[in-house]
């Protein structure tokens, strides 16, 4: 019997490709933005509203998505998505004004974000319990070699002609190949057909999902109905703490925070995007072979805590280092050739590098360059944008003071370590458990209502960085973040409960049986809960 041996490694093909074509559409813009500015002519504002376009698409997704997965099932979710994401890369690379710029980001926004909620759901219901967390963890390990990937393609396509719409275009290959895969295999666990290839996956879990199942309302993710509330606490939870964390301004503003603590001129760009991206797919690879031994749990509190530290860590540095205010996007505007690209080793001070787009999630993370976002409103008495001549012939800062040097390294690690922390913490496990905690009748809206505020909060925080630097400084900026990411400890340790190893009915029993209270979390991963196995004839 060939053909479920065949469906283990479609399911991971079809979760790594989403997480690629997720990773890649966030980060290509970063390579693009320039070229689009100087063909163009984009105002500042008018970067911003390209940037955010993807965000506004995946936010619109994330509220009307979870009835679609739910009304259509999630291969056609998966199926659509990559037929708007393929629209919308055509879109981008035919574009001849700024409408049709946005319009193909907000459709590719739409697009990823509706397949990363689609893709977790559909290969956590696919596979058993022994595979699951590998799985699902490989959509955010697709995202992390995504961004590699279209960093990897912005510098190759960076001087050819016409390169950004290629850079656009390019987006639409891992959509092709998982589309094709997804043709291989099942529509869902309700298929009666697919019973007979899922039962070598799922230990027999699939036939819980049949005849007599419950019907569930939206309004019911806030009843006591089998314990949805308690459901959604946990989803919220984890959703809202790793953004309030800070973790998508950390990396979005990677390359200001190392030019401000001392780090000059390119090293700061290698740094943010090899650098750093390397280290999340390091991260990555080592979450998936820990999250169905550790536990989902145990990554949760440990990545949580690491975080807690390393970004505390970089506030007190700040603290410890004169800070600079990092360049302006006024400056752009009159750079005559592109900096950071191949064959140029010396690049203005005034026009900052492209940064290292961040991930969610899971599937949810913005890209917001350096050269847009770090000033947003110039005020009264600003200085004039200096020239492209003026930029060029200005002279290098002096090297920092040694006193300073160990801090700068100290930064350094401190960003490495964050970045690691929440690659094999709340990165690939928020999603997993999403996947999981909902019962199958409304696991797509569930699921798409916890990413509407994974994007919502997404966008505040990145939005309110620059405005919270301003009111209280860069140090108590990260203070705060990791005040926050205490809490986010308190909060996993309290509420969120171990799934390593179960199948999908046996966690929605430890939900309906138990009603979280502030102890509980304590408790979820003893021996003590009692589970009914649900047992499968040979006949079904």
């Amino acid at each position: 019997m060939g053909r479920p041996s065949l469906l283990l490694p479609l399911c991971a093909s079809v979760s790594l490709l989403g997480g690629l074509t997720f990773g890649y559409e966030l980060a290509v813009i970063s390579g693009a933005l320039l070229p689009l500015q100087l063909d163009f002519g984009l105002s500042c504002s008018q970067q911003e509203l390209l940037v955010g376009s993807l965000l506004l698409g995946a936010l619109l997704a994330s509220l009307v998505g979870g009835f679609l997965i739910d009304r259509y099932g999630r291969k056609q979710a998966i199926l659509g998505s990559n037929l708007v994401l393929l629209a919308g890369s055509l879109s981008l690379g035919l574009a001849s004004s700024l409408t049709w710029l946005v319009l193909g980001r907000s459709m590719a926004g739409f697009a990823i974000s509706l397949s990363s909620m689609a893709c977790c759901i559909y290969v956590s219901e696919l596979v058993g319990p022994r595979q699951r967390g590998v799985l699902v963890s490989l959509y955010e390990a697709g995202i992390t070699v995504g961004i590699l990937l279209s960093y990897a393609l912005n510098y190759v396509l960076a001087r050819a002609p016409w390169g950004w719409r290629h850079m656009f275009g390019w987006a639409a290959a891992p959509a092709l190949l998982q589309s094709l895969s997804l043709l291989l295999l099942p529509a869902g666990t309700g298929d009666a057909a697919a019973h007979k290839d899922l039962i070598p996956l799922q230990g027999g879990e699939a036939t819980k999902l049949g005849l007599g199942s419950p019907r569930y309302s939206f309004l019911d993710l806030f009843r006591a109905r089998d314990n949805m509330r308690d459901r959604t606490t946990v989803g919220l939870g984890l959703v809202l703490f790793q953004q309030l964390t800070g973790q998508p301004n950390v990396l979005s503003y990677a390359s200001t925070i190392f030019h401000s603590v001392g780090f000059r001129g390119g090293s700061s760009a290698v740094l943010a995007s090899v650098g750093l991206g390397a280290v999340k797919v390091a991260a990555t690879l080592t979450a998936m072979g820990l999250v169905d031994r550790a536990g989902r749990r145990a990554l949760l509190l440990a990545g949580c805590a690491l975080m807690a530290l390393s970004v505390s860590g970089i506030g007190l540095v700040s603290f410890a280092v004169p800070m600079d205010s990092g360049p302006g996007c006024r400056a752009v505007p009159n750079a005559t050739k592109l900096s950071g690209l191949p064959g140029d080793s010396s690049p203005p001070r005034g026009l900052s590098p492209p940064l290292l787009p961040t991930s969610s999630q899971n599937p949810s993370q913005p890209v917001f360059p350096t050269s847009e976002k770090t000033k947003h409103h110039p005020r009264a008495g600003d200085p004039p944008a200096p020239s492209a001549s003026a930029l060029r012939t200005t002279p290098p800062p002096p090297p920092p003071a040694p006193e300073h040097t160990l801090l700068h390294w100290t930064a350094l690690v401190c960003m490495m370590v964050f970045v690691s922390a929440f690659s094999f913490g709340f990165g690939p496990v928020t999603w997993l458990v999403l996947s999981e905690i909902y019962p199958v009748e409304i696991r797509g809206r569930a699921f798409a209502f916890c990413n509407s505020f994974n994007w919502a909060a997404n966008l505040f925080i990145s939005l309110s960085f620059l405005d919270l630097i301003g009111a209280i400084g860069l140090s108590w900026t990260f203070l705060l973040y990791g005040l926050t990411a205490v809490l986010g400890l308190g909060f996993i340790y309290l509420f969120v409960p171990e799934t390593k190893n179960q199948s999908l009915a046996e966690i929605d029993q430890q939900f309906q049986k138990r009603r979280f209270t502030l102890s509980s979390g304590r408790r979820q991963s003893s021996a003590g809960i009692q589970y009914s196995r649900i047992e499968v004839s040979a006949a079904s």
